[in-house]
């Protein structure tokens, strides 16, 4: 990478890197759902179990550091008093509904062509999806439509934009006093390696505490639990790492830590293995080792996030690249289509009985090739563009980039036929 100057009110690059980072591993961790023997919406025929390894390590945390990453691009979007609720609004709802009435239902087709054998046309599909047809079941597991599927992370995101601009605002009516007691606490968790251990306190209790009353379903509004968790990691990002003078020492504390985080994230990742050999023939650990391992895999959610911030803002800092700009205004548009070109992707490949070390490379190239061509498409098609996410030229230089949604392998609703499930509920 080219090196560039940097300065406090200069762009945060890392941040940068680490969404485009975020989602290169986000593409790989669907093409993989494909191919493991969790629950998704379609399914090759020929599973690779060495997959699922890699897929472990990276399920704890994938969404959360989006969660962060994003927050803290909000709050450098929200700098010097602009507003926020009204464009984050339009950026985000508009892809939302797009995406649900076009982008998804390819995805739902197919996933009921497969699971329940249905055989209309995807005319007919389309029918039944925008009335609402509920019909789709096995025993009591049905799939509700229409759906967001992956794009539940707009939704969220959308939400978690406007509980900051309301707290924003409410602390600019209550004057100075009520806002530097806000950012005591940021300032608080920079000393010592309370960056660490503090936050791993809370997303402990969460999970011992929630997990198993509200498990995850990715509906707005029944989803307590992951509120918890994404919530909580959307306002670190923003009051933490939401700065470009990193005011509350954050970033330096994460540059301190690093190698500690680094070091908890790998001996917690090594306790769940080890677990998961322990109790693989027991359906539910005694409760004394079930909490432990919950408060262990809360390390693994929040540790490596720590780290890559720490090795990101050391390393990647000011280290601009003429790829970055182009990637940072496309990871928008690909989360959006990417989801849905693996599954028809993968469905049309299964059918070709290519050798696996044919197929699951061209899945991957099919993949990117249908996010390039879409964000391709949208810069040079006016009504595209905010149907897509994709900034009007020149607007994508502002701050820090405009949060990256992500994706994730589950419906808001329950899947039709559930199978297992990724490893990440305990």
């Amino acid at each position: 990478m080219t090196p560039s100057t940097s300065s406090p009110g200069g762009r945060l690059v890392e941040l940068d890197w680490l969404r485009i980072g975020a989602f290169g591993l986000l593409i790989l961790y669907h093409v993989g759902m494909f191919y493991v023997s969790w629950d998704w919406h379609v399914k090759s025929p020929r599973l690779i179990p060495a997959l699922e390894v890699p897929m472990r390590l990276m399920s704890p945390w994938r969404m959360s550091l989006l969660f962060v990453v994003s927050g803290a691009a909000t709050a450098l979007l929200a700098a010097g008093g602009r507003p926020l609720a009204g464009p984050r609004t339009r950026r985000l709802l508009w892809p939302l509904l797009f995406g649900m009435a076009v982008v998804v239902p390819p995805q739902a087709y197919l996933e009921v062509v497969e699971k329940v054998g249905y055989a209309g046309s995807y005319l007919d599909f389309l029918a039944l999806y925008y009335t609402g047809y509920g019909g789709f079941c096995r025993g009591d597991d049905c799939l509700d439509l229409p759906t967001w599927n992956h794009l539940w992370f707009v939704a969220y995101l959308w939400v978690y934009t406007l509980v900051w601009a309301a707290g924003r605002w409410v602390l600019g009516q209550h004057g100075g006093a009520g806002e530097s007691r806000t950012w005591a606490w940021p300032a608080w968790l920079a000393h010592g390696g309370r960056l660490i251990w503090a936050p791993w306190l809370l997303f402990a209790a969460a999970r011992v505490a929630l997990l198993q009353r509200f498990p995850t379903t990715h509906d707005l509004l029944h989803d307590h639990y992951m509120h918890v968790l994404y919530g909580s990691m959307f306002a670190l990002g923003a009051l933490l790492f939401g700065h470009r003078d990193d005011r509350h020492g954050a970033w330096a504390a994460a540059v301190r830590l690093r190698w500690w985080a680094l070091g908890l994230a790998v001996a917690a990742a090594g306790v769940s293995e080890a677990a998961a050999v322990w109790w693989a023939d027991v359906d539910v650990p005694p409760a004394g080792w079930l909490a432990a391992l919950r408060a262990s895999n809360a390390m693994r959610q929040w540790a490596p996030i720590v780290a890559l911030l720490g090795f990101a803002r050391l390393h990647l800092a000011g280290r601009d690249h003429q790829w970055r700009a182009w990637l940072g205004g496309g990871i928008f548009a690909f989360y959006i289509v990417h989801q849905t070109v693996t599954v028809v992707a993968g469905h049309a490949l299964a059918a070709r009985g290519w050798p696996l070390w044919v197929e699951l490379p061209a899945l991957v190239g099919a993949t990117l090739a249908g996010c390039v061509l879409a964000y391709e498409a949208a810069r040079r098609v006016r009504w595209l563009r905010p149907v897509m996410g994709v900034s009007s030229p020149g607007l994508n230089s502002r701050a820090a980039g405009a949060p990256a949604p992500g994706s994730c392998s589950h419906p808001p609703c329950a899947s039709v036929a559930r199978g297992t499930r990724p490893p990440s509920a305990d």
